[in-house]
């Protein structure tokens, strides 16, 4: 690779790390060829980017960004690494784990993944990222919330015994 080629794959990987405030960083080295190619099919239905990157550059694109914001995660770049961006928090791990149960294997390997600002490392993260509430959840949540107690009132006022009365006089 010449130096013409790594500076334009490190502007690459800082367009892409800017566009995104989520990303996982995998290990997928021991998985075979149909098995990356389901998780790539997989990864393009669901809005996912995979990119599949040297360790120096994407170290040098994160520094050139803001190394002290990507500190937490730079023990994360060694052996083979993909790197998979999305809007949706929880959508890698989803995945990673549908991948995992489909071919009954324990790869790919989440190394770490950035959240926000959230830094979680290891594989053992995986569950909690999966229960990662996306923000269209939580706004249901909320609004779930707000309407139980509304309903609650005009159920109430609905079978109270003197609009029974009211209604069957008229």
């Amino acid at each position: 690779m010449t130096t013409e080629q790594k500076n334009q794959a490190i502007e690459v990987l800082k367009e892409k790390f800017s566009q995104y405030n989520n990303f996982y960083i995998t290990n997928t080295e021991s998985l075979t060829v149909a098995q990356v190619s389901k998780l790539r099919r997989l990864c393009f239905d669901k809005d996912v980017e995979m990119k599949v990157a040297k360790n120096t550059l994407i170290v040098k694109a994160l520094q050139q960004l803001d190394a002290e914001k990507y500190s937490g995660i730079m023990d994360a770049f060694h052996g083979v690494t993909a790197l998979m961006f999305s809007e949706s928090p929880k959508e890698p791990a989803l995945l990673i784990s549908s991948i995992r149960e489909e071919f009954k294997t324990d790869k790919p390997i989440l190394k770490a993944a950035l959240i926000g600002e959230d830094v979680f490392m290891g594989n053992e993260s995986l569950a909690a990222l999966k229960s990662i509430k996306t923000k269209n959840e939580l706004i249901g949540e909320v609004i779930g919330l707000l309407k139980s107690p509304l309903s609650r009132v005009i159920s109430g006022l609905q079978n109270r015994p003197e609009t029974a009365d009211v209604a069957a006089a008229e």
